[in-house]
Formats: structure tokens, C-alpha cells, sequence
């Protein structure tokens, strides 16, 4: 396998892969795209809602939001060795937000817990307050994978077939770097390789 970088900006790599085929090309952009893991709010508890936005609305929102973390720092909630899924820093992170009207209410307002979880664009707006309207909630955000809910799809993949070469394009619409997303998916790629290599070992 050979592989050569054509472009490359903060959000989004073009590279070309010589010497695979068509069944690899796509379980790699389909792990890029849902096994890789990205931070996201789970769980929004709502102190005060007087917009226009149902609370269940208003969380589907806030959980669209992509968030920028620290990949080595966190452990998926449902296999925390440190709390054992009951929720701890290792796991989670507490994002609340309080703000009253008229304003527009954007994903910056929220204030994270842990400085390396941010919203990775301060001006998605969630919703509108008029006039004597608040909103004030706090809320839980978690590892996961676009297997589980599109809210933590890591990336927009695509790739094109020219000549003997597999073009790659990703763009990056999580917290990771494209390059984190690459070499993210060639790990879980490896781990299913392994996996595959002992199931076939025990039908000896």
C-alpha cells in the first residue's frame, strides 16, 4: 500500500492509495465516517425553556454541536474503568448555559467544565430569546460513534477510482483533525484485523 498526500487545509485531506481494492476503499470511509470516535452532548437537562423551541427540539440541537476534546483524556461512558459507567471527568463532561433575551443564543455561550472540550464553531446558533425569554440548561456531553447516532459522525467521506489509484477526500466535521481521523480509523481497522485473525484461530 502506498499512499501520497495531494492537499491538505485545517479541516479537510485529499490523499491517493495505490495497491488496494474496492472492499477495503469502502470499509475505511466507512469507518471514518462511524467508528471513529467523537465528543457530543448525550443528555440536556433544562433548568428553563421559555423560547419558542420544545426542549426535546432544543436538545437534538445542542447535540449537533461538535465539540473539540481531547482524544487520549476520555473513555467511552459504557466501559469507564475509572467509574464503571456511572460518569466521572474520565468520561464526561458538564457543559451548562444561561442566558436571557433579546439575544441569540450561540453554541459559544455554553461553558464547558474542561477547557479542552469546546464548541468547534462559537457561532452555530441554537435558538432566538425575545424579549423577557431565558434559557438556562446544563448538559452532559460524551464519547461515541455515528454507529450509535449521527450526532457523532467524525467526518464527510467520499473517494474516486483514476486509473490505479483510490482518491480520498475527507473533511472533518467533529472535534478531530483530519490526520486524527485517518490514523483513528487505520487503529480500528487493525483491532478488526486482529479480531478476525482469533475467531479464525478457534475453528482450528
Amino acid at each position: 500500500m502506498k499512499i501520497e498526500v495531494l492537499s491538505k487545509t485545517k479541516d479537510s485531506v485529499e490523499f491517493s492509495v495505490k495497491e488496494i481494492n474496492v472492499a477495503l476503499a469502502n470499509e475505511l470511509r466507512r469507518i471514518m465516517t462511524s467508528e471513529v470516535p467523537t465528543m457530543a452532548v448525550e443528555f440536556v437537562d433544562f433548568k428553563k425553556n421559555d423560547s419558542a423551541i420544545p426542549d426535546e427540539l432544543m436538545a437534538n440541537r445542542i447535540g449537533q454541536i461538535p465539540l473539540t476534546f481531547d482524544r487520549k483524556a476520555y473513555n467511552f461512558n459504557e466501559s469507564c474503568d475509572n467509574c464503571k459507567g456511572k460518569g466521572c471527568s474520565r468520561c464526561q463532561v458538564e457543559l451548562v448555559l444561561k442566558k436571557k433575551g433579546p439575544a441569540v443564543v450561540y453554541a459559544g455561550d455554553m461553558k464547558s467544565k474542561a477547557k479542552d472540550v469546546q464548541p468547534v464553531f462559537e457561532k452555530i446558533p441554537i435558538v432566538e430569546l425575545f424579549e423577557g425569554e431565558e434559557l438556562q440548561f446544563e448538559a452532559i456531553a460524551q464519547l461515541g460513534t455515528a454507529r450509535k447516532h449521527a450526532k457523532w459522525q467524525s467526518a464527510v467521506v467520499g473517494y474516486k477510482y483514476e486509473g490505479n489509484d483510490f482518491i480520498f477526500n475527507i473533511e472533518s466535521v467533529s472535534g478531530n483533525s483530519p490526520e486524527e481521523i485517518v490514523a483513528a480509523a487505520a487503529n480500528v481497522l487493525e483491532e478488526k484485523a486482529n479480531e478476525f485473525g482469533k475467531l479464525l484461530g478457534k475453528l482450528k
